[in-house]
């Protein structure tokens, strides 16, 4: 397999069309998700599409060690990583101490911890060998306070914050690290979330557009990748001129239903 990236998160959404754009400039693939039989089917369009190798990992991610789990099942396939891309997670609305734990509990996980240990297993060997990429799907919501989606939020800003940290680590070793910022997508996080009828998804942007942006600033090196103009005003101005107390109050109303 030549010039391979491992996509996490990889059976629909952003993850499958990050797949799809590295598919098309000819990269091999690994594709890690819960569904098998829908893993197959894409493994079977990418090959038949663009004549790429495709090895997929069926794994629950938000366990324990999953990322440890993961490294392993690789080197156990004799496969290398050339390229890393941490876009599994998920989200959830509802008031924090209403929802129920466990969800929460698994969002951390998943978001977070697997996210950062994936990160930590497969890096060194991108700076023995001096070149390497990742990517690692964060959010606007990395940007602000989020009432109604608090551990949602929390988890994007430590992948924003991560991300920023490590690239800056990296500088001159080869690997960089790009930390992905979407505003509201339309993927199936929608759903997942709960947070259909929020203001916040009331427009969208297309899935194809924002795994094109993101993959695109990957190769580039960026540290942050905001896709959309009209989003990139708002965290590089907006954002900045906007009193810590309004930005919580204009957060909390958008994601009201």
């Amino acid at each position: 397999m030549k010039n391979v990236a491992l996509i996490t998160g990889a059976s629909s959404g952003i993850g499958l069309e990050l797949a799809r754009v590295h598919a098309s400039r000819g990269g091999d693939l690994i594709l890690v998700a819960r569904r098998l039989d829908r893993l197959n089917e894409i493994k079977d369009e990418l090959h038949e599409k663009f004549g790429i190798e495709v090895e997929v990992v069926d794994m629950d991610l938000a366990r324990d060690n999953a990322g440890k789990e993961l490294f392993e099942e690789i080197k156990r396939r004799e496969l290398h990583v050339d390229i890393l891309v941490n876009n599994a997670g998920f989200g959830g609305h509802g008031y924090f101490y209403e929802r129920e734990w466990s969800r929460d509990h698994d969002m951390i996980l998943l978001n977070i911890l697997t996210l950062t240990e994936l990160t930590r297993m497969f890096l060194p060997e991108m700076v023995e060998r001096g070149s390497g990429r990742i990517l690692n799907v964060a959010s606007m919501a990395g940007f602000i306070p989020g009432p109604f989606q608090a551990v949602y939020y929390a988890t994007k800003a430590y992948v924003l914050s991560f991300s920023e940290a490590i690239a800056s680590e990296l500088d001159g070793s080869g690997v960089t690290v790009t930390a992905l910022c979407p505003g509201p997508t339309r993927t199936e996080f929608e759903e997942v979330a709960n947070v259909a009828g929020s203001k916040a998804f009331m427009i969208q942007a297309s899935v194809e557009s924002v795994a094109r942006y993101g993959y695109k600033s990957m190769l580039k090196g960026r540290a942050v990748a905001v896709p959309g103009s009209a989003n990139r005003l708002l965290v590089n101005y907006l954002l900045r001129m906007t009193p810590k107390n309004v930005a919580r109050r204009v957060s909390k109303m958008l994601m009201e239903k």
